[in-house]
């Protein structure tokens, strides 16, 4: 499905997870430098080494960068750390606005993300769940997993890749 929105032309959307995919341990994966004090006492996460330069790469492409987490973390909170690093952020689906808007009133259990639902076409994520989700309801999930140094390189292409087929 093509959206055209005016001037801006096709909109491809990149939604990232949280916790494991851009909030990692400093133990176990190399990480961007913590913000300064007082800000990292308050925003104690510490982001994915690649991504601040990833989603400035893909924006000045033209792609819109989503956060789609399971995390009930406020939009406001997920939205100041990411300024705190320089990186503006698209739409902020928390565990809050996926129960309101996702789940609703519906009775069966939907999956804990639904990036069709709102029109994001690549979804970033570690959970193998959320991958096999997407098989069964038709929407594209990359997957990102232990420390490695070209995570963002390989989600870049990807993205770039659906954005001209998508033309």
């Amino acid at each position: 499905m093509m959206r055209i929105f005016g001037l801006r032309g096709i909109i491809v959307i990149v939604s990232f997870d949280l916790d494991d995919t851009l909030y990692v341990s400093p133990e176990n994966f190399k990480t961007e430098e913590a913000l300064k004090f007082p800000w990292n006492r308050i925003y104690k996460e510490r982001l994915r080494l690649g991504t601040v330069d990833l989603f400035r790469r893909l924006q000045a492409e033209g792609i819109e960068t989503w956060i789609y987490t399971t995390s009930f973390r406020s939009e406001k909170y997920i939205r100041r750390l990411f300024r705190h690093y320089g990186i503006k952020v698209g739409q902020v689906v928390n565990g809050s606005r996926h129960a309101k808007e996702v789940q609703g009133d519906k009775v069966e259990p939907m999956p804990s993300k639904m990036p069709g639902r709102y029109r994001i076409d690549l979804h970033i994520d570690d959970d193998v769940s959320v991958y096999q989700n997407g098989t069964m309801y038709g929407f594209k999930v990359f997957l990102v997993g232990p420390p490695d140094d070209e995570w963002a390189d390989k989600i870049f292409n990807e993205a770039m890749r659906i954005k001209s087929l998508k033309r």
